[in-house]
């Protein structure tokens, strides 16, 4: 019993009903205006004349975008209170929309004028059962409650109604996801370059202060200080150009990402962190290789190196960029300390390895990551078609 009544106690119940009468009141007018309604004409003859006006004037109405706005926001409010998002209240943005607000519209009166009859006979029948005794007054509440359950029913089948037509197509809906899926997409990598980028600098940053607190030569000390603003200016570089990014800002410039071109600067830092490097990387081949391909292999090397200086500092670094077959072969070595193991890290690595896996795999390459040789290794794969 109470399921039975819970939806007649709810106010959302009878603000569809009043919803439903809008379009009995519409198709009242309309006979009221049309000269040719008047009574005495058969009932299929008005209701065809009243079919053919309604569904002319809903047709031309539905051609005005801002139609399809003012519908929705009224069905928000009536028929979904604070579900307005599943409805929709933008207006027509083409043909197709102005089709489903037509439709939504002949629907709309349709449904109403049903429910609108259903009620006034309704209430027609219950004021002559309360005066048929002696069983006609014990008929009045099932024959209410009966009633009311029509108008709930009609109440929900305009909301699903009003969420098909009003609200996003399956098309839309689609585009939205794959609009949510590249944003997520972007983030992800914004991330991947503010953790590379950022945690590189900061792993100079800290080598360099540490070294240069403990040394006491003055030359050291400025030669440290110098790594250590020159690593910041470049960090502080990056994290513009991921703000430029983040606030869709068309600054192509600002935007620009370091390619392979980039890594004798990241070299330098590291040796100036104390950590002598062996590269065999030639910067020119970066005006060879597909700019994206470029920027992801220089960020693959900065991840390496950063590893190697956080987790092996003062230990030699070695690291190749070759071409061989048609794919990019990115290495880089590490000794590992003392027992084997590097320091602060498992063998399966931690998000920067994470990083650079899914940096490969989105370009159609590999990466692997692990001992090798008493050397912690990083290697990468990526295939490349070279510019001429």
């Amino acid at each position: 019993m109470p399921r039975l009544l819970a939806p007649l106690l709810q106010a959302a119940t009878y603000a569809r009903w009043l919803h439903l009468l809008t379009g009995t009141v519409f198709v009242a007018v309309v006979l009221l205006v049309y000269p040719g309604a008047e009574t005495g004409r058969p009932l299929w003859w008005v209701v065809a004349v009243s079919a053919a006006l309604d569904s002319a004037l809903l047709g031309l109405a539905a051609l005005l975008p801002a139609t399809r706005r003012a519908e929705g926001v009224l069905a928000g409010l009536l028929l979904a209170p604070g579900r307005e998002e599943t409805i929709g209240v933008a207006p027509s943005a083409g043909w197709r929309d102005r089709g489903r607000t037509a439709g939504w519209l002949l629907a709309r009166v349709g449904l109403g004028f049903a429910a609108g009859l259903v009620t006034v006979r309704g209430l027609t029948t219950a004021v002559d059962l309360l005066t048929a005794p002696p069983w006609g007054p014990l008929l009045v509440p099932p024959f209410c409650l009966a009633l009311l359950w029509l108008i709930v029913l009609a109440g929900r089948l305009q909301l699903a109604l009003a969420v098909r037509l009003l609200g996003p197509s399956a098309a839309d809906r689609l585009a939205a996801a794959e609009l949510r899926a590249e944003r997520l997409l972007e983030r992800n990598r914004l991330a991947r370059e503010l953790h590379d980028s950022i945690g590189h600098a900061l792993t100079v940053t800290v080598l360099q202060a540490g070294a240069a607190r403990e040394v006491a030569d003055p030359a050291f000390r400025e030669k440290a200080l110098e790594a250590i603003e020159t690593t910041g200016r470049q960090a502080m570089e990056d994290l513009e150009r991921m703000l430029v990014l983040l606030r869709e800002t068309p600054d192509g410039a600002a935007a620009e990402r370091p390619g392979l071109d980039r890594v004798p600067a990241l070299f330098d830092a590291a040796r100036a962190a104390g950590s002598p490097v062996e590269a065999a990387v030639d910067p020119a081949l970066a005006a060879r290789l597909p700019g994206v391909v470029s920027r992801e292999a220089y960020r693959i090397v900065q991840e390496g190196v950063t590893n190697a200086l956080k987790h092996a500092p003062g230990t030699p670094i070695r690291v190749r960029a070759a071409v061989d077959a048609g794919r990019l072969d990115l290495h880089c070595a590490t000794a590992l300390p003392a027992g084997g193991h590097r320091q602060g890290r498992t063998g399966r690595g931690g998000r920067g390895l994470r990083g650079v896996r899914e940096r490969a795999v989105l370009l159609g390459g590999a990466a692997e990551a692990g001992r090798r040789d008493g050397d912690w290794v990083l290697s990468v794969s990526l295939p490349i078609r070279l510019a001429e």
